[in-house]
């Protein structure tokens, strides 16, 4: 009996991730991660393509009944840069890397599904396995776009999910809309004259000046953002100094700015480059601003979201489908597929874990067989 006909089962699923756990890889370096993905896809007798966005990896099934629609399936497989913190016996064993997201786990679900149907594949037209690197920061979604994945793998609709912390097993949740925010990036450094500290006359203050920024900033939230659309702008560092007596000569602050509005979006870009200008202008600084959109807003369309509910709450693995939860300001890549090709963006619960992107933080391997069915449920439902 091989490895596949043995299989699904609960423990070769946990035996998967725990697998991808212990190697975590970050954006673009999933080598070893995305070689294991395609093995188990041709394990199963799947036909893969590998090389999009580098280590991105696209099987294809066609189901038994004959011709039908096509959709997408998707699961993203990178790690982060953080240094885990867990103690567990699987736990990671590359220093500073760390499957902090559960993209260990996502790539497994997507996985057990894919065995499952090609075990029993009682469905009309074809299902696109996507197993996408880079979703933390650079964007993999939007590479393997731009190098033909809507062209090579042409489909009628695509579907991600997210284990959700928090929320119990067993739970999901669905918008009809925004999802996940809009991410935008920013690096600005001011210039000056530097002096001794006990002399601050004979320089330019640049601390003060990045200080006064900071709170400058937050007006753009405050004032120049209608109370009824969410955004979020964030300070998250700042850099200057070396010694207690000297004024330093530059310092440069990062963070990030979030939002789901495309037209606020612009209007808050426009007004921060221009409360930077000023902020610089009236110190007498030079000011070197990189500000950067990197995220669109994840925003499922209304009509696919519906068929999603309508599936969750069909499973009875499912016991509480939520379809008033308020979107997250966190971002998401797959935003850029759903930019392309309608679709939609679930979340499930991994109950009471740590938060995501925390060190202390592993997925629950009990999610993972509701992960298997619900990409079952969904296909056999949109594709009968």
């Amino acid at each position: 009996m091989t490895a596949f006909e043995s299989y699904p089962g609960d423990e070769q699923l946990r035996q998967w991730r725990r697998d991808f756990h212990r190697h975590p890889e970050i954006a673009f370096e999933e080598h070893r991660t995305s070689a294991r993905i395609a093995e188990l896809l041709r394990e199963a007798g799947l036909e893969v393509h590998t090389g999009l966005a580098g280590t991105g990896v696209v099987a294809t099934l066609d189901g038994a009944r004959g011709p039908g629609r096509t959709i997408g399936l998707r699961a993203d497989i990178d790690a982060l840069a953080i240094e885990e913190a867990t103690d567990l016996d699987y736990a990671s064993q590359t220093p500073g890397r760390m499957h902090a997201c559960g993209h260990d786990g996502h790539t497994t679900m997507l996985l057990g599904a894919a065995w499952a149907l090609v075990k029993n594949p009682d469905f009309a037209g074809r299902v696109h396995f996507i197993f996408q690197p880079a979703e933390e920061n650079e964007g993999g979604a939007r590479v393997m776009i731009e190098q033909g994945l809507f062209d090579l793998f042409p489909m009628d609709a695509v579907y991600g999910l997210h284990n959700w912390p928090g929320m119990p097993v067993g739970e999901a949740a669905v918008h009809s809309g925004p999802s996940m925010a809009a991410f935008d990036v920013f690096t600005l450094r001011l210039s000056g004259r530097g002096c001794h500290a006990a002399m601050p006359h004979m320089g330019d203050d640049v601390v003060l000046a990045g200080c006064e920024l900071v709170t400058r900033l937050q007006g753009l939230i405050s004032r120049e953002r209608p109370a009824h659309q969410p955004a979020v702008l964030s300070v998250t560092q700042f850099h200057g100094g070396d010694a207690f007596n000297v004024m330093p000569a530059t310092v440069e602050l990062r963070g990030t700015l979030r939002c789901f509005d495309p037209a606020l979006r612009e209007h808050l870009e426009k007004r921060f480059r221009e409360a930077v200008q000023a902020g610089a202008d009236f110190h007498g600084l030079a000011v070197e601003l990189d500000y950067q959109q990197r995220y669109p807003a994840t925003i499922n369309d209304a009509e696919h979201a519906a068929r999603c509910a309508a599936v969750l709450e069909n499973m009875p693995e499912i016991e509480k489908v939520h379809l008033d939860l308020p979107p997250c300001m966190a971002s998401e890549d797959f935003a850029f597929m759903l930019e392309k090709c309608p679709g939609a963006y679930i979340w499930m619960g991994n109950g009471d874990s740590a938060a995501l992107h925390n060190p202390a933080y592993d997925f629950n391997d009990d999610l993972s067989p509701l992960g298997v069915a619900w990409w079952q449920a969904l296909v056999r439902q949109l594709l009968n």
